[in-house]
C-alpha cells in the first residue's frame, strides 16, 4: 500500500518523536517500503538576521546535522529497512512537502506536540503539511 514513507523527525526535540518512529517503522515492515527520514535546518528568515553568523556556519549546521540524523537512524531505525537520510534547509513544512514530492511518497509521518496558543494563530507546521500534502499524512500525538 505504502511503498515510500516520509518521516519527518526533530532532532532537537527526540523525546516527542517516539511513537511517530514506532508508527513509521510499523508501515515499513508490513509494507516492504524505503523510508524517507528528514530533519529540517531552519534558515535565518531574514538576510541581516544571517549577518551576524560566520559565513562557513550554515555549511557547518547542515554538516553537524546530517551527522546527527546519520548517528539517530543507526540507533532508531531497524537495520533491514532501507532508508534515505535527508537534510532539508529553509522553512520546515515547505521543505517536508517538497521532499515528500521530490521523493514520490505516499505517506508522511510526523509527530505533533499539543497544541499551544501560538499554534493556533500561526498554525504548526503539522497542520501545514495536512493542508498542502498531496498524499497521505499520519500525526502521531507524542
Amino acid at each position: 500500500m505504502y511503498s515510500d514513507i516520509l518521516l519527518s523527525i526533530d532532532l532537537g526535540h527526540l523525546e516527542t518523536q517516539g511513537k511517530a518512529v514506532e508508527a513509521a517503522v510499523q508501515y515499513a515492515k508490513t509494507f516492504g517500503s524505503r523510508l524517507h527520514v528528514i530533519t529540517v535546518v531552519p534558515d535565518y528568515g531574514m538576510t541581516i538576521v544571517g549577518s551576524f553568523f560566520p559565513k562557513e556556519h550554515e555549511a557547518q549546521a547542515l554538516k553537524k546535522t546530517n551527522e546527527a540524523l546519520h548517528a539517530w537512524v543507526g540507533k532508531s531505525i531497524p537495520a533491514d529497512i532501507p532508508v534515505q537520510h535527508i537534510v532539508g534547509h529553509g522553512t520546515i513544512y515547505r521543505e517536508i512537502l517538497r521532499y515528500a514530492e521530490k521523493t514520490n511518497c505516499d505517506l508522511i509521518v510526523m509527530a505533533s506536540h499539543r497544541p499551544e496558543l501560538e499554534d493556533y494563530l500561526l498554525g504548526p507546521n503539522a497542520a501545514r503539511v495536512v493542508r498542502h500534502a498531496t498524499c497521505s499524512v499520519l500525526v502521531v500525538r507524542a
